[in-house]
């Protein structure tokens, strides 16, 4: 049944207020707002049909109202007004990211907690490797008496290398020989495929430079592995303990143990395919233990394939306006701070310091 624009409104009103004090929302004080030209009377009524209807709740018989969650839902997809923030709040946001952001190393962790102090809620952060990475090409180059230069070319354009020393002696048609064999047997393969009998298969035809094999298996397996998965970090989960929701001390337990990285990595899964930001409110969260909580999250770009989410968990009341404008900011501003060339390398890449590796054009080398 579609709702009618005075429905609509009131429904609004309900939100913002809940939002504002925690407290059930009653036809009086709707009343008294300055925008609200109906009666008492007639807000009563038209709670009265929304709550029939399953948008909103009424917790005693003789309290206010409070949304449910189809409330909510409705709020997110079409009632709720666009927040701006303020200059001092893009100012500060600004300078977190500046001067809180300088090792790309740790930026899971210090995204979450920026993000966490940023809406006072608990906060989620990741960094998604997209999965099915291979190798398109192996080579192998000698630097000195029993030191060699792996060099993995792979699908998604990025070169790792790394610097092999073995008391062994090869030459250079010995590395020929193996780069060859290699590149017939290893590339275009996922790291299940790193089997033992494919390990046998490349020692039987390597030569001279057989003792090498175990080494590059390893090695390449490890580098495919490293660049698919998902991250996650969580912060400031004391932040909830704080909220009128949580006071219950059972009811918060529950809510904090549900927010540990097995149930949390899931949710990047649900941003798969998704643009802009995503709100789960309620029972559409990705696990039972979240289903009292709302989940507020959105990506950005990091580069070289990869793509970072960040998000929010907190009760269904939370000021959905404000936490997606902060949320959508955060996103752009970290997304244009990784297109930066300057930027440094995310933790994952390999290879040896001070080790040059084949570069394609207009690429930069991922080195460990």
């Amino acid at each position: 049944m579609e709702l009618s624009e005075r429905k609509k409104k009131v429904l609004r009103s309900v939100v913002d207020l809940y939002i504002r004090t925690a407290e059930p929302v009653g036809s009086k004080a709707i009343a008294e707002l300055p925008d609200m030209k109906y009666s008492s009377a007639t807000i009563r009524n038209e709670m009265a049909e929304l709550t029939t209807m399953g948008y909103l709740e009424q917790p005693h018989t003789s309290a206010g109202r409070v949304p449910s969650a189809s409330g909510y839902r409705l709020y997110v997809d079409e009632l709720m007004m666009d927040y701006r923030l303020s200059v001092d709040e893009t100012r500060s946001i600004n300078s977190a990211i500046e001067e809180k952001m300088q090792r790309v190393d740790k930026m899971v962790e210090k995204v979450a907690h920026l993000v966490s102090q940023a809406t006072n809620l608990p906060a989620i952060s990741a960094g998604i490797r997209p999965a099915g990475a291979t190798v398109k090409r192996f080579d192998l180059i000698l630097a000195g008496q029993g030191s060699i230069i792996l060099v993995l070319m792979l699908s998604d354009e990025q070169v790792v290398n790394k610097l092999i020393k073995l008391p062994l002696n090869v030459t250079e048609t010995d590395l020929k020989l193996l780069s060859a064999v290699l590149n017939a047997a290893m590339t275009e393969l996922d790291p299940a495929s790193f089997t033992p009998e494919l390990l046998d298969k490349v020692m039987r035809s390597a030569g001279a430079a057989a003792s090498l094999v175990p080494v590059i298996v390893d090695f390449t397996a490890e580098t495919l592995r490293s660049r698919a998965g998902t991250s996650v970090t969580v912060a400031g989960q004391s932040r909830l303990l704080g909220l009128p929701e949580y006071r219950d001390v059972d009811k918060a337990q529950r809510v904090l143990a549900s927010m540990d990285g097995d149930i949390l990595s899931e949710l990047p899964a649900v941003m798969q395919g998704a643009n802009g930001t995503r709100v789960l409110v309620g029972p559409e969260n990705v696990a039972d233990e979240l289903k009292d909580t709302s989940v507020v999250m959105t990506k950005f770009d990091i580069g070289d394939g990869m793509q970072g989410l960040i998000g929010v968990v907190g009760p269904t009341r939370m000021d959905y306006a404000k936490i997606t404008a902060r949320l959508s900011y955060f996103a752009e501003s970290l997304s244009k701070m990784f297109s930066k060339p300057e930027t440094p390398q995310l933790p994952g890449s390999t290879g040896q310091p001070g080790i040059p590796a084949k570069k394609e054009p207009d690429n930069p080398d991922s080195k460990e």
